[in-house]
């Protein structure tokens, strides 16, 4: 298959390109900065030569955006929010007016859309979107604000002659340098990998190995279309989380943290404490009930892995 990936030079796109390429596939990444000989250039707003690439591919995979792994000013958050629409929406664009049109279109959305809840897991039917809830920061309703936005934005594209799936993440665990599982190993390492503002918070996560999976089985079942969870089926206190990786890496202790000592390692690390504090508790309602099987459902034995190709070296999901 002829597989096209906007925005896929971060995190998400170089698992999925590695694994697909490794898999066969060809695989052309969408990119302002090309340096490779598949990456070709555009600049995620308007219609250019880079059009061309969809029509006649099989599969359009969106991950255009800016990174969320920043501080939540107002002008980085309307950057995230224009990113996010503008990409989506030119995306709508080149299929609409493709010859032959890519047969699906999964476009990345966010586990954020969620409400920060406790007392009950979010799926793709039951669960509450976020945004009114009490006692929070004003700004996290921005950050649902945007996902809804996202997903908007594909939900109204004219493309009749292709499926199209929101894919709704949560974080993807992964043994590569710079990603959140890295960052979090590198805290436990420091002692520092204890609750944070008590550890209540649900931690929703997916396997990088289970994230290409769902994202091949995404493909094939022509049968899904809308909203897609992509999150294991047990996410964990963030006490718990932590706890678990710490045993993994063989760190004993991890110290705790303050919701004010949280705010002050978010501001040195130039990141945000949304990322530590919501509480994420998202479940695959669609994937379990449509028969995906995980193969890292649960947290130990997806530390366990990741530890182990990390200190192996190993950055490959097949």
């Amino acid at each position: 298959m002829k597989i096209v990936i906007p925005g896929g030079t971060g995190q998400v796109g170089t698992i999925l390109s590695r694994a697909l390429t490794a898999a066969g596939h060809d695989v052309v990444i969408l990119t302002r900065r090309p340096v490779r000989e598949r990456d070709v250039r555009w600049d995620a707003e308007t219609l250019g030569p880079w059009a061309k690439e969809l029509d006649g591919s099989d599969v359009v995979i969106n991950l255009a955006g800016r990174s969320v792994n920043c501080r939540y000013t107002p002008d980085n958050l309307r950057a995230m929010m224009d990113s996010r629409v503008r990409s989506a929406r030119v995306i709508g664009e080149a299929v609409a007016t493709a010859v032959r049109p890519p047969r699906v279109w999964l476009q990345m959305s966010t586990a954020t859309i969620y409400a920060h809840r406790f007392d009950a897991p979010n799926d793709e039917v039951t669960g509450v979107l976020g945004g009114t809830e009490a006692g929070v920061p004003g700004y996290w309703a921005y950050s649902v604000e945007i996902a809804k936005a996202w997903e908007r934005a594909q939900e109204q594209a004219e493309t009749p002659h292709t499926r199209k799936v929101s894919m709704r993440a949560a974080m993807v665990m992964s043994p590569d340098r710079g990603g959140v599982f890295d960052v979090l190993l590198r805290l436990v390492r420091l002692g520092l990998g204890g609750p944070v503002a008590g550890g209540a918070q649900y931690v929703s996560w997916i396997h990088d190995r289970d994230l290409v999976r769902a994202v091949e089985f995404l493909i094939d079942r022509d049968d899904l279309a809308g909203p897609v969870n992509l999150a294991a089926p047990d996410p964990l206190p963030q006490r718990t989380f932590m706890r678990v990786l710490r045993a993994a890496r063989g760190v004993p202790v991890g110290l705790p943290a303050t919701k004010w000592m949280a705010e002050l390692g978010a501001f040195a690390l130039r990141s945000d404490t949304e990322l530590l504090l919501k509480s994420r508790r998202v479940v695959p309602g669609r994937l379990l009930e449509a028969g995906f099987a995980f193969d890292y459902p649960q947290w130990p034995q997806a530390a366990d892995d990741l530890v182990r190709r990390l200190r192996g070296g190993s950055r490959s999901t097949m």
